[in-house]
């Protein structure tokens, strides 16, 4: 499933970044802050930088959006390296690898309702969600009671049947951990409607092409050890992760689509890198008269601030 060293173009020891935006709007403030960061990551170590449209939640992608983005990209001077990638197109390699996860006895069908999560939860005495999202204590782990499937979800507790904990060190955040087994539970891989789950698709994607760093905002660092966990079980190599800062908009709130945050205003697409750079910790001072210049002293800049461990 990972990419072949010997593919035309990939040295074994190449490095690839990637940006991987959803498009249920366009890029705005906040998203360019992290395609910029990938970018700068991905050439501050020589490497390859893909663009991968997540389109796998097809309801609420928004049509054109996809390759306006692309065309946003562009305009920053933001060129991906080789082909981009749909995850809309990607269907059998999501269910190759479900496929392996519950021959190996990792993932199993679900038949609960959110109505039944709640519920359960709540004689457990956990009455909230998480994130909007209700942590999923396992009840059809050893079979669906009756119940048609609904979804298919991803086993998280250890070989001992005790709780999982995850591990690992972001290079802006320092050492993480989380219980997976109490703070997520098992997690759906594909949904009830039959749209693949993100967690699985980004997975699959990342070690498909040869992802190395994964450069994205913090709001998703609390994804990184459920990918961590699927990678593993998939035997598939973890990348190294960097969570950039968010981009907040004037209420406090995290810059996003959903918040109502304006697609970027592009008639000075210099002055829209220089702001995201900014909100990256680069120097506010960095010369350059035209987007190849400026993203060429960016570049340095951005490995002075965020140096790759053991290089």
């Amino acid at each position: 499933m990972a990419t072949d060293p010997e593919a035309p173009g990939v040295r074994p020891t190449q490095r690839i970044g990637r940006f991987a935006p959803s498009p249920t709007g366009l890029l705005h403030a906040g998203s360019l802050v992290a395609a910029l960061a990938s970018w700068l990551d991905a050439r501050a170590q020589g490497g390859l930088w893909r663009v991968r449209i997540e389109d796998v939640d097809t309801p609420r992608c928004v049509p054109g959006a996809g390759e306006e983005i692309l065309r946003q990209l562009a305009c920053c001077g933001l060129h991906p390296d080789g082909e981009v990638w749909w995850q809309s197109r990607r269907g059998e390699a999501y269910a190759a690898a479900l496929k392996r996860l519950v021959d190996a006895g990792q993932a199993y069908p679900c038949g609960c309702s959110r109505k039944e999560i709640a519920q359960a939860q709540a004689a457990l005495g956990h009455g909230h969600a998480r994130h909007g999202e209700l942590v999923y204590p396992g009840t059809c782990r050893h079979g669906l009671q009756g119940k048609p499937a609904r979804a298919w979800r991803l086993r998280t507790d250890a070989p001992n049947g005790g709780d999982r904990h995850i591990d690992w060190t972001d290079r802006r955040l320092g050492p993480q951990t989380q219980n997976l087994t109490q703070a997520v539970g098992d997690f759906v891989l594909r949904r009830a409607d039959g749209l693949w789950a993100y967690q699985l698709a980004v997975v699959v994607d990342d070690a498909e092409q040869g992802i190395t760093d994964v450069v994205r905002g913090e709001d998703l660092a609390d994804n990184t050890p459920r990918q961590i966990h699927l990678q593993r079980l998939l035997g598939l190599p973890t990348p190294r992760y960097l969570h950039t800062p968010l981009v907040l908009a004037a209420d406090g709130q995290k810059l996003s689509k959903q918040n109502g945050a304006t697609p970027l205003d592009l008639r000075d697409p210099l002055a829209a890198l220089r702001q995201a750079g900014q909100a990256l910790g680069l120097p506010t001072d960095l010369p350059g008269a035209n987007l190849a210049d400026w993203l060429g002293t960016a570049v340095p800049a951005w490995a002075a601030r965020w140096p790759v461990p053991g290089t």
